[in-house]
């Protein structure tokens, strides 16, 4: 039967046309334009909000600046050349040719090879990808460094870090056929949490009264953020399959019970530890979870997630709160938000435990007939222990690899910027914040850095009590 006759016999809403063409799955493409929304929701208004409000007040509005930047720049240099450099054409084993994203109707209205999508569609969910990558790389960073060295920064560092990891481990580069990386827990956050770590050593730390005293100016807001982060967590590895499928139904299913099973093993480390269930914690375990199940998302059973979700709210939570307290190393460094622990040590783990517990039957319907796995449990118990212990060595190859680029791309190119522009403020802009930096502030109040009150008070008539009316 030819698709003129088929058309014939289908309910109009199905019917093919100009704009919707044979090789078009409506659903699947309105499932990735819903994920890819998501996405950018955790960084706007999402991780605005959390900056915003997790920083002392005078940082506030910088804070979330520097993420609402982050998110327009790297739009403009993904569609004009990163996206290509990405997942275009191979230039090198590491780095696709640069070329425009945006090369018109014909390029962005073909079909993609990841599925019956419109390519368009898959530059726009990508780009929400590379751009909450910076923002969490902020994180680090928040509190001190110059904004207008951060306006250098994010394109170039998009440019010379990210693309190469995605092309490395997603595109078409040296590892694309080897490393198991459901979602980015090397791609996004390995090397958000490397750089970030990696750049606070660069630029240097906050003052000490506000390392020493930084507490988050509206809690509610913050959770608000967080909430953001943690449902749109559905479109980040929901939409990693580019299919309304079954991997993409237990890739949500498997973040959700991740993300709670880590809250609650961290709330209860700060329980038995700290005596007191602390909301900031919550929130870390919150991250860790996410993050440690994005490399894994799609392609491990459920009662594996929740095994990873115990793990990542122990482990990174031991090297923030015990490691970090006793460690010369990271005292050295001002990690402002921590991003090291919840993004770098939760994604290493992800990507460690994507090499032990990926299921093969998993492997095959996400990936299709692959090099990948099994995963070291599964070889172990099918007699397949060698290939276990190669995917495993794998993942550690990837994990190392991609550290290792972004602690010497990150070094190069804050030394390179260093010799244009201060990487860190000014001290006087430093004491008083927001005000300094942007003419703005978070609330109308005065006092927690404000130069003088922007008016003089006003005295409240008080009316004696003889002369109210009865």
């Amino acid at each position: 039967m030819s698709w003129q006759q088929l058309d014939g016999l289908l309910p109009s809403g199905l019917k093919i046309d100009e704009a919707t063409p044979e090789w078009m799955n409506k659903g699947d493409n309105a499932w990735e334009l819903t994920a890819a929304a998501l996405v950018g929701i955790q960084s706007v208004p999402g991780l605005i909000i959390l900056y915003g409000s997790m920083v002392k007040k005078k940082w506030a509005v910088n804070s979330a600046f520097m993420a609402l930047y982050a998110f327009a720049a790297v739009l403009i240099c993904w569609v004009v050349w990163a996206h290509e450099m990405a997942f275009g054409e191979k230039m090198c084993p590491i780095l696709g040719q640069p070329g425009f994203a945006v090369l018109g109707q014909k390029y962005l209205l073909k079909m993609d090879r990841n599925g019956y999508i419109p390519h368009a569609t898959y530059v726009f969910y990508q780009f929400a990808f590379a751009a909450i990558t910076v923002i969490l790389l902020a994180g680090s960073v928040l509190g001190r460094m110059n904004f207008y060295a951060w306006m250098v920064f994010v394109p170039l560092w998009l440019t010379f870090s990210y693309t190469i990891g995605a092309f490395t481990i997603w595109g078409s580069g040296i590892l694309e056929s080897r490393i198991i990386d459901f979602s980015g827990g090397y791609v996004i956050h390995l090397s958000s949490g490397v750089a970030g770590f990696t750049a606070a050593y660069w630029v240097g730390p906050r003052l000490s009264e506000d390392r020493q005293h930084f507490p988050p100016n509206n809690i509610i807001s913050m959770l608000g953020g967080a909430g953001f982060l943690w449902v749109g967590w559905t479109g980040f590895n929901g939409g990693s399959p580019f299919a309304a499928n079954e991997i993409a139904s237990l890739a949500v299913l498997n973040t959700h019970i991740c993300t709670a099973t880590s809250l609650f093993v961290w709330l209860s480390m700060d329980m038995l530890v700290y005596k007191k269930s602390s909301v900031m914690g919550a929130v870390q375990g919150m991250i860790t979870g996410l993050v440690c199940i994005t490399p894994a998302a799609g392609i491990v059973e459920p009662w594996a997630a929740g095994l990873m979700g115990a793990i990542s709210g122990s482990i990174p939570w031991y090297t923030m709160m015990v490691l970090h307290k006793k460690s010369s190393f990271f005292q050295k460094v001002d990690d402002t938000l921590g991003a090291f622990h919840t993004h770098a040590v939760a994604g290493t783990l992800g990507g460690l435990l994507s090499g032990i517990l990926a299921k093969p039957s998993l492997l095959r319907l996400y990936y299709g007939n692959t090099d990948r796995g099994p995963g070291l449990l599964y070889g172990l118990i099918q007699g397949e222990l060698m290939d276990g212990l190669k995917q495993m060595s794998f993942q550690i190859i990837g994990a190392v690899f991609v550290a290792s680029w972004n602690v010497v791309i990150t070094s190069f190119l804050c030394m390179f910027l260093s010799h244009f522009l201060n990487l860190r403020m000014d001290v006087g802009d430093l004491e008083i914040g927001d005000d300094a930096v942007h003419g703005e502030e978070a609330y109308a109040l005065w006092g927690d850095g404000e130069r003088s009150p922007p008016y003089p008070r006003r005295r409240r008539l008080t009316i004696p009590t003889l002369c109210r009316p009865c």
